[in-house]
């Protein structure tokens, strides 16, 4: 069996066009989270996790643009800055994997060209033939191996909120039993248009709080989430090769869980999600006594967060209360399988400085909720393994265990 390491991280999301000033915002306890433009608010929804600045020609050409939705450009985007971060040199990704979760795929486009054909707007029919490939949602995937001229393993998975943890699962295992020699793995998501906005408030998923306070991860009072958009991509190898070639490494990947609730659409289960999570620690042969923090899925939403939370206590019992939680999204709002991308990519720099990032927003913990979600950056001395996790539409979940790695000299190290 491999061993499993995580070497480059890229991404862009609300609150930054890479990784790096995304972390950044995470440390400040920064929102991402800005007022939405006028045509998108509905219903009392008017904020939106927006990506801000981004400009996909500096990965794209015009063509490229035109012909592609906005979460391909997103994950192209990432995965560019992922291998320039992994800094390969003479080791050529063709052999990699491509693995890319989204859960709703080129809905941008598919929304714009149904609004336009039922307008029969004149000339409608000039992005038509690119319409279908363009938005399937393999295509980030596919992009990503022509791209860059990957040649192997490639994969587009839609499992809803937890693809992009499924994306790092399944690269996880086809490296450690050598059906890869490394892969790029993650999530992209464009959901921010009317038809994508205008399903999630009907389903009273959506937070309608107006004010900077929302989303508010284990708050009282937490009313639903904040829609976002983002991608987040990371290079994945076998531990040894990373080794052999003098690599930055963040984490090693130590254990994937995945279950299923086969319960409800919509309707989460503890007992399921505590599988999920009991499943990746024993896969990396780790005691939950041992875990030194959770990157929680925590949505905002009133059952979801409660869900976790009772999932969080039947998997680690006694500790269970004492060990640190933080929630990304309350800063990046819901990047549906970006989320899930990017808060391993998280958990793997936590590992990598020992610091876990603020959960903001929150005036009071639910006591329904019981956990230590940390609300100021927490620095952990000798961290040793963290976890975190995905929750999704249909009772699917993901956890992910990760371990830190002593670090290796090298000359491509970045601080």
């Amino acid at each position: 069996m491999n061993r499993v390491v995580i070497t480059g991280i890229g991404a862009v999301t609300p609150l930054g066009n890479s990784f790096k000033e995304s972390w950044g915002g995470l440390i400040e306890g920064r929102s991402g989270i800005r007022p939405l433009p006028a045509r998108l608010c509905c219903g009392g929804v008017t904020r939106g996790g927006l990506l801000d600045g981004f400009d996909a020609g500096q990965f794209l050409s015009i063509r490229e643009i035109n012909r592609l939705d906005p979460f391909v450009h997103y994950a192209v985007a990432a995965a560019a800055m992922a291998l320039d971060d992994a800094a390969p040199d003479d080791k050529q990704p063709s052999g990699f994997a491509s693995i890319i979760g989204t859960s709703r795929g080129g809905i941008t486009t598919i929304s714009d060209a149904a609004v336009r054909l039922a307008a029969r707007e004149k000339g409608w029919r000039r992005g038509a033939a690119y319409l279908m490939p363009a938005t399937t949602a393999s295509m980030a995937a596919s992009y990503i191996s022509q791209k860059f001229r990957l040649r192997g393993y490639t994969l587009g998975i839609s499992n809803a909120c937890t693809s992009g943890a499924n994306a790092v699962g399944e690269a996880f295992r086809l490296i450690k039993h050598g059906y890869a020699e490394g892969a790029l793995a993650g999530g992209a998501e464009a959901p921010l248009c009317a038809l994508c906005i205008e399903g999630y408030r009907a389903s009273g998923a959506l937070s309608k709080d107006s004010s900077q306070a929302s989303p508010r991860p284990f708050c009282t009072g937490r009313d639903g989430f904040v829609l976002a958009e983002g991608a987040c991509v990371v290079v994945m190898e076998d531990y040894e090769e990373a080794l052999s070639r003098g690599a930055r490494i963040y984490a090693e990947v130590l254990g994937y869980g995945n279950t299923s609730d086969g319960l409800d659409m919509v309707r989460p289960d503890s007992g399921m999600q505590a599988t999920a999570m009991l499943n990746a620690l024993g896969e990396a042969s780790i005691s939950p006594a041992d875990m030194d923090f959770v990157n929680a899925h925590a949505t905002s939403t009133p059952l979801g967060d409660a869900v976790e939370s009772e999932a969080i206590h039947k998997a680690f019992k006694d500790s269970g209360r004492g060990l640190p939680v933080t929630a990304n999204k309350s800063m990046t709002g819901h990047m549906l399988s970006a989320s899930a991308a990017f808060e391993t990519a998280v958990a793997a720099m936590s590992l990598y400085t020992g610091l876990i990032p603020p959960t903001i927003n929150i005036q009071a913990i639910d006591p329904a909720c019981g956990l230590n979600v940390i609300r100021k950056i927490l620095k952990i001395n000798s961290i040793r393994a963290g976890i975190t996790n995905s929750f999704g539409f249909g009772g699917v979940n993901a956890s992910i265990v990760l371990g830190a790695v002593p670090p290796v000299e090298s000359t491509n190290m970045q601080s």
